[in-house]
Order: structure tokens, then C-alpha cells, then sequence
């Protein structure tokens, strides 16, 4: 499975919000955004925090294709 956190920074840049702001504001770790650049998969509870921070949906900050890594 291959993820996508590309809404996510686009979502991020028309809100006027960094990366760290996002961070703070959801209350995940800075290993939970690294994992996000990096592209790897991470838990639920973490993206279901920046979703309700951000106020959307979680289809529109990740995106989960088939294929290998």
C-alpha cells in the first residue's frame, strides 16, 4: 500500500498553516509528521487528531493506493 499525504500539504498551504502549527494544534509527534514525509503509514488515531483540527474529511488529507513500496 503506498500513501499519499499530498492533500494534506496542499490543504495545509491554502490554510496559511505550517507543518509545525498542523503538529501542535493536532497534538501528534514530530516521529508522526516524519512518517507523514516520508510517505509511511500511520495510525488512525493520528490522523483522525488532523482531521478534526483541520475540520475535513480523512479522504482529504492521505490517499492509499495499491502497490508495493
Amino acid at each position: 500500500m503506498i500513501y499519499n499525504y499530498n492533500r494534506l500539504w496542499k490543504l495545509l498551504i491554502d490554510k496559511g498553516m505550517t507543518k509545525t502549527q498542523m503538529r501542535k494544534a493536532a497534538g501528534i509527534s514530530t516521529n508522526i509528521l516524519a512518517k507523514m514525509g516520508k510517505g509511511e503509514p500511520v495510525a488512525m488515531d493520528s490522523l483522525a487528531k488532523i482531521a478534526t483540527t483541520l475540520n475535513c474529511g480523512l479522504d482529504d488529507i492521505v490517499e492509499m493506493q495499491k502497490g508495493s513500496e
